[in-house]
């Protein structure tokens, strides 16, 4: 007797360890790109298993890439910009934002000695960018050359697409005049000391909303409390990234693999020393805000009147804020 005993009670600890991921696992997708933190953090610091649910996260280096992986249903989530998320909505796929990540991070960048001092000054200038089309691509254009610098892309100046790793060799080998560029491939750039900061994107709109949290339409109609979970997760994340400066500095340099970097004058700069400095152009929040969503509603209006879609949206068709109030409000 006393042996069946031990075996029921370890058969019952095999079934509490079970029943403590209820539901089925969640496959989470996010853009490799230090804005993303917050799903590392939630993924490194256990706040996942905090909340009973049993998630596995994917990077891909750019959101083609990874909607290719949700078209083929292989993630229920992702950690991306929103503008690939209306374009995808655009052409039929009826998957809904559902929160807030980050907000900042883009900036250009130009060599000191280029003669680009200023946006205006990119006129018939050759300048790196993303992939036409592509989310970061419609705030460059709409944006950053359309309404901040007055300027009309391909007409007056060339945009040469390339990967965001190779924007800072780029400009220092005088392949372009400058790059449109994010973290933490600035701080990197800026601390080797041969170029000048000439536009933060964060200081002309501040705390502009760019990645988001997204989910694919089977898992908001089946697995919306597992959604909910992932969103509870994610609000603890941003909360401790938010509890301190260096809060996940040490989390995201590991992610990153960032390594020292040594300036103009021979002195090395750490991993963590990049992303202190990367963090005073980007932040993270959880909650989109009003101001949030008339920004989104801008990019989508970018989108349409740069060709990239065909019919104009609002952002009460891809925003669905009652996942993260719910999450709010759980105890």
């Amino acid at each position: 007797m006393p042996k069946l005993k031990v075996i029921l009670v370890i058969a019952l600890m095999m079934m509490f360890s079970l029943t403590s991921y209820a539901g089925e696992k969640i496959r989470i997708g996010w853009v490799y790109a230090m804005a993303n933190a917050p799903v590392l953090v939630a993924n490194e610091k256990g706040y996942f298993k905090e909340q009973g649910i049993d998630v596995e996260i994917k990077e891909f280096k750019s959101g083609p890439l990874l909607h290719q992986a949700l078209s083929a249903g292989e993630l229920d989530m992702a950690y991306i910009g929103a503008p690939p998320v209306y374009h995808w909505f655009s052409r039929g796929l009826e998957s809904r934002i559902l929160a807030k990540v980050n907000y900042g991070q883009a900036a250009v960048i130009s060599r000191k000695d280029s003669g680009v001092n200023q946006l205006s000054d990119l006129k018939n200038k050759k300048m790196a960018g993303v992939r036409k089309g592509s989310g970061m691509d419609v705030l460059l254009r709409g944006y950053v050359l359309g309404d901040a610098a007055k300027l009309k892309p391909d007409t007056e100046l060339e945009i040469v697409s390339m990967p965001t790793g190779n924007m800072d060799s780029a400009v220092d080998e005088k392949v372009v005049n400058a790059a449109f560029i994010w973290e933490p491939f600035t701080s990197q750039s800026l601390i080797r000391g041969n170029t000048q900061l000439i536009f933060d994107m964060n200081k002309a709109v501040p705390k502009y909303p760019w990645y988001i949290v997204m989910a694919m339409p089977d898992t908001l109609k089946n697995k919306r409390t597992e959604v909910i979970k992932v969103l509870r997760a994610h609000k603890q994340a941003v909360e401790y990234l938010n509890s301190k400066p260096n809060a996940g500095n040490g989390i995201i340099a590991k992610a990153f693999n960032l390594g020292e970097v040594t300036d103009v004058n021979g002195k090395k700069h750490g991993p963590t020393e990049i992303v202190a400095m990367a963090r005073e152009r980007l932040g993270w929040e959880y909650e989109l805000k009003k101001e949030d969503m008339e920004f989104i509603q801008r990019l989508m209006n970018y989108s349409y009147e740069l060709g990239f879609i065909k019919k104009r949206l609002t952002v009460e068709e891809i925003v669905d804020n009652s996942f993260m109030q719910e999450a709010i409000a759980m105890k």
